[in-house]
């Protein structure tokens, strides 16, 4: 059984990147080397989520849809095209975005894409940690 934290790093940072990755490169024609400083990655991995063969492609448009997960994440895109750098801004930023999928539950319909014979009771409880910000 995989924790929030581990859906994270394995799938959602991942997907993050990804759309980060194709909108800087695309909408603020950064180069890949630009934004694979930015984002803490090589730019062997910026081509490949900008080519769509790395990150989850049926995450990252779940996530597109999400108006507010949409707005933050172009607000992070707008920050590091502009700094080209993580700021402790910015960081903070994707923190929120990350709390923003927690609270939500969306953490919970990436975790049933991945594992789909969770227990409900367990479930249930971590869904309460989730809403109550104990994760």
């Amino acid at each position: 059984m995989l924790l929030p934290s581990e859906i994270e790093a394995k799938s959602l940072i991942p997907a993050v990147r990804a759309i980060l990755a194709q909108k800087l490169t695309g909408e603020y024609n950064m180069k890949e080397e630009v934004v694979a400083k930015v984002l803490g990655v090589t730019q062997a991995a910026v081509s490949n989520y900008v080519r769509g063969t790395r990150g989850d492609t049926e995450l990252m448009s779940k996530l597109s849809l999400v108006e507010q997960i949409v707005e933050m994440i172009d607000d992070i895109a707008r920050d590091l095209a502009s700094n080209k750098a993580y700021t402790p801004y910015t960081m903070s930023k994707f923190i929120e975005l990350c709390n923003y999928i927690r609270h939500s539950l969306i953490i919970c319909d990436i975790h049933h894409n991945i594992e789909s014979n969770i227990d409900e009771g367990v479930c249930q409880l971590c869904k309460g940690n989730l809403m109550s910000g104990r994760f």
